[in-house]
């Protein structure tokens, strides 16, 4: 090996850390071409999980550092987002004991294709972010209000993800296709300790008629603390009926259908 190619390698070890993923475009900006990538990893001192990707061989890949390396090492503007940040954050009583299956990730722009492309257990789902909310719906915007913060992550790497009074409404946005009523409602009962001032800003900023109605329902059921500082007049509901159930019951204050066995509030 020469002695440029040699110091680009140790160049490799000091800016990709282990376990971590570089796509092409990562790879380029710091100079490893496209033949010196193809040495390398018939050296074996890169693998690549899929197409377009690259990392050292040592560590082992799994969801969290793939979301880390997107967010820090390849500067995408994507957070981790509804059940998944809310299980991050410890609201996972009644998630699955193994963990996520599905990975909620939030953004202006979708990610790279690749991303569900990888083996992984974990499937990616992305969400547009500006569907749900206007003026906090970019990274930056949502940050600067504190309506995101970094969890701890792999090996020290911090996940940027919702807070839980945005991982909420984002999980409440997945009804009734991809999340279940009850679930959603045995999670509410468990959020005694929401920010009233969070969720006061995100529920004026937010662009569903159906999330702010089906949050005011689920709060009423179970009067957290926090519900009685909520200005509700300052927030729109908007008109008409929201099917959301065929076959439920018209909640007649909120105008939605909702399963008609979802029973009382403990």
């Amino acid at each position: 090996m020469t002695g440029r190619n040699s110091g680009k390698l140790n160049q490799l070890e000091r800016t990709l850390p282990e376990g971590l993923l570089a796509d092409a475009a990562w790879m380029e900006r710091h100079g490893y071409s496209t033949s010196l990538r193809s040495q390398y990893v018939s050296a074996g001192w890169l693998v690549q999980p899929v197409r377009g990707t690259y990392k050292r061989p040592l560590g082992e890949l799994d969801w969290q550092k793939t979301v880390v390396s997107l967010q820090k090492l390849m500067g995408r503007a994507l957070t981790v987002g509804g059940r998944t940040a809310l299980d991050l954050q410890g609201f996972s009583h009644y998630l699955s004991p193994t963990g996520p299956s599905t990975i909620h990730l939030y953004g202006t722009e979708p990610p790279p294709g690749w991303l569900f492309k990888l083996p992984l257990k974990e499937s990616f789902r992305f969400h547009r972010s500006q569907v749900l909310f206007n003026t906090l719906a970019a990274e930056k915007d949502a940050l600067q209000a504190g309506m995101l913060r970094e969890l701890p992550g792999p090996s020290d790497w911090p996940l940027m993800a919702s807070t839980p009074e945005r991982a909420l409404l984002e999980m409440l946005d997945e009804l009734p296709g991809h999340e279940s009523f009850h679930l959603v409602d045995m999670m509410v009962q468990s959020l005694n300790t929401l920010s009233p001032r969070r969720l006061q800003t995100l529920l004026a900023d937010c662009r569903s008629v159906k999330v702010k109605r089906l949050f005011f329902f689920f709060a009423d059921r179970h009067a957290p603390p926090w519900l009685k500082q909520i200005r509700r007049e300052e927030i729109s509901l908007g008109s008409g009926k929201r099917m959301l159930v065929r076959g439920g019951k018209l909640d007649p204050k909120y105008l939605i259908t909702v399963p008609e066995d979802l029973g009382a509030p403990e």
